[in-house]
């Protein structure tokens, strides 16, 4: 009761207090003025139609004059991209001002023929209000997101049979190279894996590394000696943002010719099963999935294509486990990281020998299909491999020694 009557009091003096300070004037300022989220929706809904109907005067109108320069030349490079869809949705608004606010939108856009959702990134806008109207006076990429491929530089389009190559800084030749690789790569990835997907990708090539870790929102050191690494969103179904394959042109450039079509089969593989795959799915599956497609169909031994885990099992270092999760981050010990990604492949090698292909890709849906992370593994090996991890582990091991002995 105490409680309660200490609070009524309280409540009552606020309430006194909030009186007072309104009879002398000291009443709580209105917030400034500002634009309702459905004023700035309805502005940029007309600016990214106009940029859908090459509008240039139209796409500019939204804008204030001192970032029209900049506009008029992201507008120019765009024209090179065959854009579907584009547009914002906004998703907060705070008034920082008289007259002024600022807006956080999410950036969605399709490339027609090649997506089903859009790629979508988080951008922040500043806005101003002049003479009844409201202009966007500043565009930038929200903390943590991505940069895109035409604020990087002039955009050159190359489109293959299967694929659209969208570079900057590279030469048409090179452009036409890696169309060519993706072109072969989109039918070797459907002849082992039965799924619905576009049957079509989408390659990103910018200048360098540096650009490359700008197109992916992180330190381009993360990156190094990493030849293309392929973005999207896991298990998010057919209408799930748009997956890109970014190659980085430093490590790609100096693989020869198998090499690049094994990165981009590998990559490709990582397109056409993004629907099945999920959180519950481990890295370990995924990446050896995506090599043992790369792999297959090629004269590539095994000792040849795992050499840094035969360097390994050859010094009696043969690991205990399947590789984690976090054997895989980027930016850490190279050999360690090919050792993890090997094991992967490994691990999909010994499923497709013992139990057949058509039981790994099985495999790898049921494992994505489960709820979550804890047993889902465990669940798909006694379902579709009627085996159980612990012998599955084991079996895994003895493959190695006989593989790479």
């Amino acid at each position: 009761m105490a409680t309660r009557r200490n609070a009524a009091v309280r409540g009552a003096a606020a309430g006194l207090l909030a009186a007072l300070l309104a009879l002398a004037g000291c009443a709580a300022p209105e917030p400034p003025a500002g634009p309702a989220r459905g004023e700035i929706q309805g502005l940029l809904d007309r600016h990214a139609r106009a940029m859908l109907d090459r509008d240039e005067a139209g796409y500019l109108a939204a804008l204030d004059p001192a970032l029209v320069p900049a506009a008029r030349t992201e507008f120019d490079r765009l024209a090179k991209v065959p854009l579907d869809d584009w547009g914002y949705r906004v998703t907060g608004v705070d008034r920082t001002g008289e007259g002024r606010a600022t807006a956080r939108a999410e950036l969605g856009y399709r490339i027609k023929g090649y997506d089903s959702g859009p790629a979508t990134t988080e951008r922040v806008l500043d806005l101003a209000e002049r003479n009844g109207r409201w202009y966007v006076t500043g565009d930038r990429a929200a903390e943590g997101a991505p940069q895109q491929l035409w604020q990087q530089g002039e955009v050159t389009a190359v489109t293959g049979r299967r694929s659209l190559v969208l570079g900057v800084g590279q030469s048409g030749e090179r452009l036409r190279e890696i169309a060519t690789a993706a072109d072969r790569a989109v039918p070797a990835v459907g002849d082992a894996w039965h799924g619905s997907w576009a049957g079509r990708i989408v390659v990103l090539v910018p200048s360098s590394i540096e650009a490359m870790g700008r197109l992916l929102g992180g330190p381009a050191a993360s990156y190094r000696g990493i030849a293309a690494v392929t973005t999207g969103h896991t298990g998010g179904g057919p209408t799930a943002p748009a997956d890109r394959v970014i190659v980085n042109p430093d490590a790609y450039n100096v693989l020869g010719e198998f090499g690049r079509q094994l990165v981009l089969t590998h990559e490709t593989t990582h397109v056409a099963t993004r629907v099945q795959t999920t959180k519950a799915t481990p890295v370990w599956l995924s990446e050896g999935f995506a090599d043992w497609v790369a792999y297959r169909g090629t004269e590539r031994t095994a000792a040849q294509a795992a050499p840094e885990l035969r360097r390994a099992v050859l010094a009696g270092d043969l690991p205990a486990e399947l590789p984690d999760d976090a054997a895989f981050a980027f930016g850490g010990d190279a050999e360690a990281l090919a050792r993890a990604y090997e094991g992967g492949w490994l691990a999909c090698e010994l499923i497709a020998d013992r139990w057949g292909e058509e039981k790994l890709t099985a495999f790898y849906r049921a494992v994505g299909a489960h709820p979550g992370r804890d047993g889902a593994v465990e669940k798909a090996l006694r379902e579709v491999l009627d085996t159980t991890p612990e012998q599955f582990t084991a079996d895994w091991r003895t493959y190695l020694g006989e593989r790479l002995g």
